[in-house]
């Protein structure tokens, strides 16, 4: 039994009302979790921590991010561990994915703090200097799905320009950040300048939102939730940056490669079980083609290992939306069951026969559910990609015209033979109900700081 704590002004704290953290492998307890409902001690902690942290050279900031990276790395073994304990994600999948990601967000952010450029806009007459002042303190909520890899995506930057952090995990799987907490203060990080505190999103969610000593968030999450922090925040003229959820379109076309797609499309639909934003659960599919890539696609799933959902509450509301497929009229190609054993086990689903606007084709399930669509041309095929009301991601698989195609997506990022293949200076977010603004790279470092302009006028 592990017991996670608060990490608060370099201490580990515990609140007197805690909660369990159940393990969707076999609804066993792994840890209980701090019931926390306020921030005002982690906010006076960050604060007192912001003006040292935020006075450091850049450089120096970029080496306490190589430092978090560097233990990372040394224990990268328990990271990927406890994120499958927590998540229920297959060791691979919690190396390959997680682990390894979160060392590497650490690590570029660090090497790309060193690369950032002053800026200068000379005048005839006047030069004009850009700096880049630090917010403060920050708030950054992520959600369950890649717990540790999300979380180190938002701190990195904002420990890179010179913040103070309050984060809050997931009250559903606590325990890389936990365990984050404590190699920091293994390895000296300042007190007070990461700060994480454990609960649930109404309460200390909530909390972090509304503090007026907080004065950026960055939120990852469902787009119900991301409704409520928007609503809250931007009335107190916060920076926010909100990345929710999707509704991603595959399009496979009928000049695709298939000993590409197929593979490709298959892990697209359902690696960390369908619950990344960014997964293809709408595959379309170019008529001409349908036949053979369909044969292809569901031999590949047979070899596929995935992981259990998250938990039994969010598996009943998976097994719903394959019970309503099924009242519009979708054919179960493949799984549609609950595994009888202990866990929120279900089998990888695949559902055709649905039209691209009903209700299981168009809302997001969040978990190892497709459907399938077929299309007889390039029209037919944007104006399916581009039906729902998420704009989050999508992959496009083509020989020669998947840029083409990809232009016309209503997404912020679409991929062309390939997916989640990540560059991380370039943007990543979404429209429509998929969010609100950009991270990465010198977008992230925009949002976290302020771009001041100082203008001096020549003798």
């Amino acid at each position: 039994m592990i017991q996670v704590e608060n990490l608060v002004g370099g201490e580990f704290i515990v609140t007197a009302e805690c909660f369990d953290d159940i393990s969707p492998l076999d609804n066993s307890i792994v840890a209980q979790i701090p019931r926390t409902k306020n921030v005002d001690n982690a906010v006076l902690a960050a604060t007192q921590a912001q003006p040292s942290w935020g006075g450091l050279d850049m450089d120096e900031r970029c080496d306490w991010l190589d430092k978090i990276a560097d233990i990372l790395e040394k224990n990268i073994e328990e990271v990927a561990r406890l994120e499958s304990l927590d998540t229920g994600k297959p060791h691979h999948v919690a190396m390959g994915v997680d682990a390894n990601r979160s060392v590497n967000n650490f690590r570029f952010f660090a090497n790309f703090g060193r690369s950032i450029k002053s800026e200068t806009f000379e005048m005839e007459d006047a030069t004009n200097y850009v700096l880049r002042k630090p917010v403060g303190v920050v708030g950054l909520i992520s959600p369950w799905n890649l717990p540790l890899y999300l979380l180190s995506w938002k701190i990195a930057p904002a420990l890179l320009m010179g913040n103070t952090v309050i984060a809050k995990p997931s009250e559903i799987t606590p325990l890389t950040a936990h365990y984050l907490g404590k190699l920091c203060t293994e390895i000296g990080l300042p007190n007070g300048v990461l700060n994480i505190v454990n609960g649930y999103g109404p309460e200390v969610g909530q909390a972090i939102v509304e503090h007026t000593g907080i004065k950026a968030i960055s939120f990852t999450g469902g787009t119900a939730t991301g409704k409520i922090v928007a609503a809250t925040a931007a009335p107190m003229f916060k920076k926010l940056s909100l990345e929710l959820g999707g509704k991603n379109a595959t399009i496979v076309m009928e000049d695709a490669d298939l000993d590409i797609a197929v593979p490709g499309v298959v892990r697209a639909s359902f690696l960390n079980s369908g619950q990344i934003c960014l997964c293809g659960s709408r595959v379309l599919i170019h008529s001409s083609i349908y036949d053979d890539f369909m044969s292809r696609y569901l031999e590949e799933l047979n070899e596929l290992e995935i992981g259990p959902v998250i938990n039994v509450e969010h598996r009943n509301k998976v097994m719903s939306y394959i019970e309503l497929a099924k009242k519009e009229g979708g054919q179960i190609l493949a799984g549609g069951n609950v595994l009888d054993k202990p866990g929120a086990w279900i089998e990888p689903t695949v559902i055709a026969g649905l039209s691209h606007t009903s209700r299981t084709a168009t809302e997001e399930i969040f978990g190892p559910v497709v459907t399938i669509h077929k299309f007889e041309n390039d029209a037919e095929a944007i104006e399916m990609a581009n039906c729902t009301n998420y704009g989050l991601a999508g992959s496009v698989w083509s020989k020669s015209k998947g840029r083409e195609i990809a232009e016309q997506i209503d997404s912020g990022m679409v991929w062309v033979n390939t997916w989640l293949h990540r560059d991380l200076r370039v943007p990543f977010g979404g429209i429509k109900d998929s969010g609100v603004g950009r991270e990465g790279g010198m977008w992230s470092v925009g949002f976290f700081s302020e771009a001041i302009n100082i203008c001096v006028m020549e003798d």
